[in-house]
């Protein structure tokens, strides 16, 4: 599968609110990076705050992904068990966002009894 804007737009938000979850700084996420020679650039600002800039035209859908996850470690200057741990969270995080469990179905409501006159 091939990435969309909407599709990247979709993993950002859920990637974000599962690091925000966890106590982690949320990146803002962007496409594509400035630089045309790099799939994935990783920008501090000088609020402390990062950008990751991830290429998804041409790319496939996991790679756009596991890009996405790894800026999120790297803008957090996670190592080691933290970062296997996060990564290990925000993999799971897309995929419950990929299948979402199925929609209870609705239960029919009673008829109304007619009125007696």
């Amino acid at each position: 599968m091939e990435a969309s804007s909407v599709t990247f737009s979709s993993a950002a938000r859920t990637i974000g609110c599962e690091a925000r979850r966890r106590g982690l700084a949320v990146p803002g996420f962007r496409s594509p990076p400035r630089l045309p020679e790099v799939e994935r650039s990783l920008r501090r600002r000088a609020d402390g705050g990062a950008t990751v800039s991830v290429r998804y035209r041409g790319r496939p859908w996991p790679a756009v992904l596991a890009d996405m996850i790894e800026g999120v470690v790297v803008a957090n200057r996670l190592a080691g068990a933290a970062a296997d741990h996060c990564r290990t969270a925000l993999w799971a995080a897309v995929e419950s966002d990929q299948h979402p469990s199925p929609r209870p179905r609705p239960v029919p409501l009673p008829s109304p009894r007619p009125q007696a006159a």
